[in-house]
């Protein structure tokens, strides 16, 4: 697959690092942002490369040559003048199959087999590579499509498939933190597609073309563009305070550790009565109040380099006393009142079901008894799958006996609880703490 980087960019916000050279050449512990990019694409086969240079190119191209220090083939496209996010892409010629599309000023490291799997999957016109962030309310977020899970276990909860796009400057109250990540996979048919509302709009192409404005957001309604999430290192270097955040990171080796193709550490989170406030079974957003010190906690999780994975018995589904509407617009609140604090879930999985019957509205397609339900452990299970994660080097954490069940009954290496009801777990073998 061929690789498009788009590297043109002069980065007025991060002037204060470096102003003498292109922003993607901007040096972090020992080498370029640029050089961080190759080595990742490189790894997984993804050899073919063109950067598209503009502002003080020459700095990139004298640097990376023909790219055969690096194990790459690199070729350049020269813009002249500004030609927006996705301009160039309408000059160059043979785009004729898919592509891999990224901007030259972040840090990654990913598991791109999966990402392509994923597109292959979904016979996308475009896939999104979208991920939690510590400043969500800054960012450009995707909202997908929700569909319930199935009856016979607590699947995702969406199909991945985008239906809104929210830019930083729209309104928004309650929503997931899933953050454009600025990676994307691209068919040539969705340019084509592009190419034909520009013109139909304009009469001309436009000199300048904006990828997520003029691209990908008039194509939403084709229900074939997808998000792809993943709680892998990716970090938008556009701020001092984030280009000095990611130093740290990658002296702390987070980088490279949080690639899905390693095995990774959780710490499972209960959500109900560890999170946010125990009031009982929640069926509305105004009933969700996050526990004090709780978004601290998770931040503190999010900087650690394991994952924060949420898994929580929501019986109110089967129970008749929400929808899946309903508890998704709670998690969103849940996720939107962490953002806040710069704090963020890696995943989320929840179990519908109930085994008790006799409520009043109830649904008898979730009255069942199942493998998810806490505290049999297949959340977890579920939640190992998808992020590739060593559950013996994991930690659950919750405040119910239900929880150390679930945690000890999944091979977590340590069950912890919070909890002031101490004597109602004596059983309780690893820690109890009070928040």
């Amino acid at each position: 697959m061929k690789v498009i980087i788009m590297a043109g960019g002069k980065g007025t916000r991060i002037a204060s690092v470096r102003s003498d050279i292109p922003k993607p050449m901007i040096p972090i512990c020992g080498k370029p942002i640029l050089q961080y990019q190759i080595e990742n694409l490189c790894s997984f086969g993804l050899t073919d490369i063109i950067l598209v240079i503009g502002y003080l190119g020459d700095v990139i191209e004298n640097y990376f040559g023909n790219g055969s220090r690096f194990g790459v083939n690199l070729s350049y496209f020269m813009e002249t003048e500004p030609l927006g996010t996705a301009g160039a892409l309408f000059k160059m010629s043979g785009l004729t199959e898919d592509f891999l599309l990224l901007c030259g000023d972040i840090i990654f490291d990913i598991d791109f087999s999966r990402f392509i799997a994923f597109h292959k999957q979904h016979d996308a016109l475009a896939s999104l590579l979208s991920h939690p962030n510590s400043h969500p309310y800054d960012s450009s977020l995707l909202v997908t499509e929700i569909l319930p899970p199935n009856k016979l276990g607590a699947l995702p909860s969406d199909s991945h498939k985008v239906i809104q796009w929210l830019n930083k400057e729209d309104e928004r109250r309650h929503y997931k933190n899933r953050v454009n990540a600025g990676i994307q996979i691209i068919s040539p048919k969705l340019l084509e597609l592009a190419r034909d509302i520009l013109l139909a709009k304009n009469n001309v192409l436009p000199d300048k073309i904006d990828l997520d404005r003029d691209v990908l957001k008039p194509n939403i309604a084709s229900g074939r563009i997808f998000a792809y999430d993943t709680p892998e290192y990716i970090k938008d270097m556009g701020t001092p305070d984030r280009y000095y955040q990611t130093e740290c990171d990658i002296n702390a080796g987070l980088l490279k550790s949080r690639n899905l193709l390693g095995k990774q550490r959780a710490v499972f989170l209960d959500r109900d009565g560890t999170i946010n406030k125990g009031n009982g079974f929640i069926s509305h957003p105004d009933d969700f109040i996050l526990l004090p010190d709780a978004a601290e906690a998770i931040k503190i999780i999010n900087q650690s380099g394991y994952l924060a994975i949420v898994v929580t018995n929501q019986p109110v589904i089967a129970r008749g006393e929400c929808s899946f509407a309903d508890l998704e617009v709670i998690h969103n609140k849940m996720e939107t009142e962490l953002g806040k604090k710069g704090a963020f879930i890696d995943g989320l999985y929840f179990c519908p079901h109930h085994p008790d019957t006799g409520f009043d509205g109830e649904r008898p397609e979730y009255k069942c008894i199942c493998d998810c339900r806490k505290p049999k452990p297949g959340l977890l299970f579920k939640a190992a799958e998808d992020f590739n994660i060593d559950i013996a080097s994991s930690y659950m954490v919750g405040d119910s006996n239900t929880d150390v069940m679930a945690g000890n009954s999944a091979g977590c290496k340590d069950s912890i609880l919070v909890s002031d009801r101490y004597s109602l777990l004596d059983f309780v073998k690893d820690y109890i703490l009070k928040n």
